[in-house]
């Protein structure tokens, strides 16, 4: 029998939930491009309840229990004397999310001599050092396409709310205000924009289809262009690379997984090459964004305000300088783990052990790493490599 850890961020204050706002959610059978969304044997959660915290457990425990596996659930993942260090020791089986990351670095690596397998319950495995799973024959898997429509919704949020002014202008009324001028002085319309995503995959196409719809001008690079009758569908113009997009844009919106040749990508020179005014959206990871050059042109005007849902380290320690900057709307990594993406990626989840336990293949869609190669989604989205470096620096959030 296996040992599986199971990483997954912290209870409500208040304590686990016992009623919701809603009775249920809405039922979908496929996602928009055709993929079936996860098709485990059985269930054992109800879809709507709260599942990506420690108490919700992901549905898991009756199944892996009822295996005779053992199954240890924490929010302590940080530190070498944190519950994640000690007993990945002995695991066979980590599970973790890209909202509360376990870092699974190399030094951890190598003290977890039966680690077979690393799912991350969610989309984005960066927090694994791919090139130390390769090296060690661990699989790394995920649920692909389980929260990126959830993502897209949360992007157009975030532009719309930095366009048009929303969080000061919703400050001013929780403070009793009726301070009109003091809202709109940074208020403008989304219509006639041009708006350019970094990556066109699941994430970046589904907000560029809802981006449609507001009469703006919708630009993107990807290292796979998009067919010809997609870029006619929505009036895309194509860029060969970032560089030569972002001079275009009024609003950037990046989509891109994080792998070496991403890693602080937006620095003060690609900033600098935006337009004065312009905005910036980073749901995607936060070491995609270099956090000072960030800070810098938020001070000096050049960026007209930054949303994002990703920090680096997860979670940021207090001090963390995007707390603090000048018109932002950040968000703590909330995009793709609202209620609805939980029960597909508690599913999916629950399908990879279901595969792994009875010798049966993993979705190809949902590998990264296998048998030591980057493959499936991994082969597709990644660079083989580690951006893990600085992860220790999460610890401090429990410290401060």
């Amino acid at each position: 029998m296996s040992k599986i850890v199971c990483v997954l961020y912290e209870d409500p204050v208040d304590g686990y939930p016992k009623s919701y706002a809603r009775d249920g959610l809405p039922k979908l059978e496929h996602y928009p491009d055709g993929q079936l969304l996860p098709t485990p044997h059985k269930i054992d959660f109800k879809p709507g309840d709260l599942l990506g915290c420690v108490s919700g457990e992901l549905g898991l425990r009756k199944f892996l229990e009822n295996q005779g596996h053992q199954f240890v659930v924490t929010s302590d993942k940080d530190g070498e004397n944190s519950v994640f260090d000690r007993e990945l020791a002995y695991a066979d089986v980590v599970i973790s999310q890209p909202f509360w990351p376990a870092y699974i670095t190399a030094t951890r690596i190598a003290k977890a001599p039966k680690l077979k397998l690393a799912i991350t319950a969610g989309i984005g495995s960066d927090h694994v050092d791919l090139k130390a799973a390769m090296e060690r024959g661990i699989t790394v898997a995920e649920v692909t396409y389980c929260n990126s429509v959830s993502v897209s919704e949360h992007i157009v949020m975030m532009i719309l709310s930095l366009i048009r002014n929303y969080i000061p202008s919703y400050q001013w009324v929780v403070e009793k205000g009726w301070n009109i001028a003091d809202c709109v002085a940074r208020s403008y319309d989304l219509e006639g924009m041009t708006v350019g995503t970094v990556a066109a995959g699941r994430i970046g196409l589904a907000t560029l289809r809802r981006l449609k719809a507001f009469d703006v001008k919708l630009h993107y690079t990807d290292r796979y262009r998009l067919s010809e009758s997609v870029e006619k569908e929505l009036g895309l113009t194509f860029h060969p690379n970032v560089e030569s997009m972002v001079p275009f844009c009024d609003v950037v919106t990046i989509n891109c997984p994080l792998h070496p040749e991403t890693e602080h990508l937006f620095n003060d020179a690609l900033i600098g090459k935006m337009k004065r005014g312009a905005y910036l959206i980073n749901t995607a990871r936060g070491k995609i964004c270099d956090r000072d050059a960030v800070v810098r042109a938020l001070e000096s005007g050049q960026l007209a305000g930054y949303a994002g849902d990703v920090w680096f380290p997860q979670p940021p320690p207090k001090d963390h300088p995007w707390r603090t900057m000048p018109h932002h709307g950040m968000t703590p990594h909330t995009a793709g783990t609202s209620l609805a993406a939980q029960a597909r990626y508690a599913a999916g989840v629950r399908e990879i052990l279901e595969c792994w336990f009875e010798g049966r293949p993993i979705r190809e869609e949902y590998l990264i790493v296998d048998k030591g190669k980057l493959a499936g989604t991994g082969a597709h989205s990644y660079t083989a490599g580690n951006v893990t470096e600085g992860a220790e620096e999460a610890a401090q959030f429990k410290e401060r």
